[in-house]
């Protein structure tokens, strides 16, 4: 019974911010057009977001790639199909696997990071002082670290996109015999400018849910260091969750309907 109590006081706990999370969105928007932008915050986030999870992202697309190579190409020789296999492993990349596995990463990285800084401004009572200062927090705090998400998030995920490429592109050379011009050539045949659209616009709604989530999440903490803590989990479990069913809307949006990469 305690046990029962204490899951759907949490769940009510987990709405209540989801909410918060929700008004919070739509107040970023309004402010957002009122172009109350604070440049120095935001070039700091943009440097946090991009530069500094440069090397982690690049890591994981390189890896995936080359994975993924190794999982398609043999396959794919087997029935005689090796010049689809750099053309699959690109789109797959770039409708999927670049996004998802990018934003993932910054969600861990700097969606935690959201949620403890503001955090644990929320338990020493900084963001009333921000108040008191009449500095509003969603313009000092909020706002900036959106806007460094949506920027950088993209950028990230078409470095990891080329990243992920060259990644397959010495596998197949390497271990499996495959050309670099028929490799290269099957990926500028499969890849159509609208995928390349897409990855970007997932990476941008991905981008907004990862710190519209993390801030609210910080926003709202309460119980000091446990309330951090527990606040800093819950924001980047619920960050995943909303990437993963953002993912399936958008992708079903995007590619209705059949495909044409195989038919060129």
């Amino acid at each position: 019974m305690p046990s029962t109590v204490k899951f759907n006081g949490g769940l009510n706990r987990w709405l209540q911010r989801m909410i918060s999370a929700i008004f919070l969105a739509g107040q970023t928007v309004v402010h957002l057009f009122r172009a109350k932008i604070n440049r120095p915050n935001t070039l700091d986030q943009m440097s946090a977001v991009g530069p500094d999870s440069l090397g982690i992202a690049l890591l994981t697309a390189a890896f995936v790639g080359m994975v993924f190579t190794i999982q398609v190409a043999r396959e794919f020789l087997d029935f005689g199909a090796g010049q689809a296999v750099g053309g699959v492993l690109g789109l797959a990349l770039t409708r999927e696997l670049a996004p998802v596995l990018t934003a993932v990463v910054i969600a861990g990285r700097v969606g935690s990071a959201f949620a403890a800084e503001i955090g644990t401004m929320k338990v020493t009572e900084q963001i009333d002082a921000l108040y008191i200062l009449k500095t509003d927090p969603i313009d000092y705090l909020v706002l900036p670290r959106v806007l460094a998400c949506c920027f950088m998030l993209p950028i990230l995920t078409i470095i990891s996109l080329i990243t992920g490429i060259l990644g397959g592109l010495i596998i197949a050379n390497n271990l499996y015999g495959i050309s670099q011009s028929l490799f290269l050539d099957s990926v500028q045949n499969f890849v159509q400018v609208w995928d390349l659209v897409s990855a970007v616009l997932k990476a941008i709604v991905f981008g907004a849910l990862i710190s519209i989530i993390g801030c609210s999440w910080g926003l709202t903490t309460t119980g000091g260091a446990k309330g951090v803590g527990q606040s800093t989990t819950t924001a980047v479990v619920t960050a995943l969750l909303a990437i993963f069913i953002a993912n399936f809307f958008l992708s079903w949006l995007m590619f209705q309907g059949p495909g044409s990469a195989f038919l060129g």
